[in-house]
């Protein structure tokens, strides 16, 4: 029933009977959920819409990272600051990165082999399964590297400072044999760095 008040009317509404017990449905909102639910989910549409220039910008896996860091990749790279670059699968046989910063650069699976390292930096540096063989290390600093599954047949290591270096015994026994020299940089003898016996 509705009353006038000159221009104002108002409206007695009938409220719905209470009903006690469980709902019909066996589902019994609380207070205010439906607001809730309604917000979150403007939230979540919403949210969506104005992060999709920011989706754009999202890490994409490390074999496309690797194959980006690959494009700018030449043989001669002599003191080139590579830090933290991804070379994943990549094919380096031969090239010369003598003197680079390769701190925390990543080599998993990679070809060294006869490639130029001396007096680079890899510390930090993860080369799970990389071939070094045959590569000059003379001088480099390895330290805190992890090279688990990498070879290093016939790599020249001279002054090369592994310290705390992760490497498979079998490595580490053969490097030993052939460890001898001080790091230039940091004073380390790579036997020293290798805890040979």
């Amino acid at each position: 029933m509705c009353h006038s008040l000159g221009r104002h009317a108002t409206c007695d509404v009938p409220l719905a009977p209470r009903v006690s017990g469980p709902h019909p449905s066996g589902f019994r909102p609380a207070p205010g959920r439906w607001l809730a639910l309604l917000a979150g989910l403007i939230v979540l549409v919403g949210g969506a819409l104005f992060t999709g220039v920011e989706s754009a910008r999202a890490i994409t896996a490390p074999e496309l990272r690797g194959q980006r860091a690959l494009q700018d990749l030449q043989p001669d790279m002599r003191g080139r600051d590579l830090h933290q670059q991804e070379f994943l699968k990549a094919s380096m046989g031969g090239y010369d990165l003598s003197g680079s910063d390769l701190r925390g650069a990543v080599f998993n699976s990679s070809d060294l082999t006869n490639t130029n390292l001396r007096e680079a930096n890899l510390e930090d540096a993860v080369a799970f399964a990389t071939r070094f063989d045959g590569a000059d290390l003379s001088g480099a600093v390895l330290r805190n590297a992890m090279l688990m599954q990498s070879r290093f047949t016939g790599a020249s290591i001279e002054g090369a400072d592994f310290s705390d270096a992760v490497l498979d015994l079998s490595q580490l026994k053969a490097l030993c044999s052939r460890a001898d020299g001080i790091n230039p940089s940091t004073g380390v003898s790579t036997v020293e760095s290798l805890g040979c016996r």
